[in-house]
Order: C-alpha cells, then structure tokens, then sequence
C-alpha cells in the first residue's frame, strides 16, 4: 500500500511544470482528470493535480472530483475522523484565502513550523495563491489553513516494503523511476540477480527514498 511519503514524493516529482500555453489550464492533471484535451477551458487544476498524485502513487481517492469544496464536504460527510488536526507530510491540506470562498485551493502537506505551512500545490504562482499555472512548493501562514485530510488510503511504515523490479518500481513507485534508471544505466545498481531492467533489485522503501535524495543533491553526477 501507497504512503504519504510515497504521494508526497510524486508531488515534488512535478515541481516546475506549468501550463502550456500560459493561462490555458492545459496541462496533462486535467487531461488525466477529464479524459480530454481541456486547452483554453476554464477548469482551474489544483485538485486535479492532488488528484492525479494519489492515483499515481498507488491511493487513488475514494471520491473524485476536481473540486476542494467538494471533497472536504465528502470526507465530513462520509469519513469525519479522516480529517484531522496534526498533519503527516503526502496529507491533504484544503486553504481558505482572505476574500475567497470557504475553500478555495489545495495542494500536498510537506511539513509546519514556526505558524507556517509548506505545501507543493498545483497550479498556484507567486501572484496568485490559487491559480498561477503551476506546479510549485509553497509557503504560507497556518492561518490560510481550513483543513487538513489525511485519507484512509494511506498506510504509514511502508519502509518495509520491498521493490523487485523496475517495472514494480514504475508502477508503484513513478517518483523514483528516473533515478533508478539512471544508476542501473551507469551499473551503480546491480540486481541480486539478472541485469539491467530485468534485474532482481531487492531494494527496500527506504533505500528506494535515499537513492532519489542523493540524486537530486547531484550526488551522483560526474
């Protein structure tokens, strides 16, 4: 079972996407979301993006909808204890601007400190807190805060699960692909048996997680 590290991992996979053209809500969240080329139409995609991260990462919501209203509204409704007061980084975290509406934007919870809030959003920007057109990591006071969800999909401690292959890893681990193609590509991973792509990698969560650390500190560049 997917992890709130596991979406949250995803998220950030995405950071610096952006709508394309510009002010067009074209991008592949909402083509995912409504099955079809969505340029030049009005669908703001910030709970299309939260949507599509779930999905990827293996925990697919039990309620779609491109909506923040509506499913903040669901989870009251159908499963109150999901929403909760302390956060886990991969929740749900719903914002209610000054002037707004009761809810007017989402994005992943990455981590609290110090009355702030840091979450990576879809289309958000530095103008415009909820629709920017792009996939950004953002930081804002608690105060813009109306709830955060913590859905029952998640299943915490998943460090113990263990990934054989790099099909397993691009099915339930995307935010790891690149790296993992990358180090088997140089021979800096070997599996336990076979090679290349069709290699036994036997590699634990945890490991999986260290080796996207290092490759993005440029660790293993030349």
């Amino acid at each position: 079972m997917a992890s709130g590290r596991d979406v949250l991992e995803t998220a950030c996979s995405q950071l610096g996407v952006t709508e394309q053209p510009p002010h067009s809500n074209r991008v592949k969240y909402n083509a995912w979301y409504y099955g079809q080329d969505v340029a030049g139409a009005a669908y703001p995609w910030c709970m299309a993006f939260v949507q599509w991260c779930y999905d990827r990462a293996g925990a697919a919501l039990p309620f779609k909808t491109a909506s923040c209203g509506a499913l903040l509204r669901w989870y009251r409704a159908n499963r109150p204890a999901c929403i909760v007061s302390a956060p886990r980084p991969g929740d749900i975290v719903i914002f209610d601007f000054p002037g707004g509406g009761v809810t007017d934007h989402a994005g992943i919870f990455e981590s609290a400190a110090e009355g702030f809030v840091t979450s990576i959003d879809g289309n958000t920007g530095g103008t415009d807190d909820a629709n920017g057109g792009a996939v950004l990591r953002r930081r804002r006071g608690a105060n813009t805060v109306a709830a955060y969800i913590h859905p029952e999909e998640l299943r915490e401690g998943d460090a113990a699960r263990r990934y054989h292959t790099l099909a397993e890893i691009v099915r339930d681990a995307p935010w790891a692909e690149e790296t993992t193609r990358r180090l088997l590509a140089a021979g800096a991973i070997r599996g336990t048996t076979g090679s290349g792509p069709d290699a036994d990698l036997d590699l634990s969560g945890d490991m999986l997680r260290l080796l996207v650390i290092n490759d993005r500190m440029a660790h293993y560049d030349e």
